[in-house]
């Protein structure tokens, strides 16, 4: 959109704050908290999938060796 003069940014600014003031309270809240949801992680948004997957990845290998300490722990305990 190519704004040339003063007086149609003016007028484009004024349109766009009457839409906004005659919008009712409720339904704005509703239009921005559903566009929270849609909004992808600020990890994504900033850095891309490779930081994300590495979290993915190290969240996996901690669970893993978690459980796999559990099970060693157990055959001792039974002892």
């Amino acid at each position: 959109m190519a704004i040339k003069g003063g007086k149609e940014l003016a007028t484009f600014v004024t349109e766009q704050f009457v839409t906004y003031m005659e919008t009712p309270k409720e339904q704005r809240k509703q239009t921005k908290s559903s566009a929270k949801a849609l909004r992808e992680p600020w990890l994504t948004r900033w850095f891309g999938w490779g930081p994300a997957s590495l979290m993915i990845w190290w969240k996996i290998r901690a669970e893993r060796q978690s459980v796999s300490t559990i099970k060693r722990a157990k055959p001792q305990q039974e002892l």
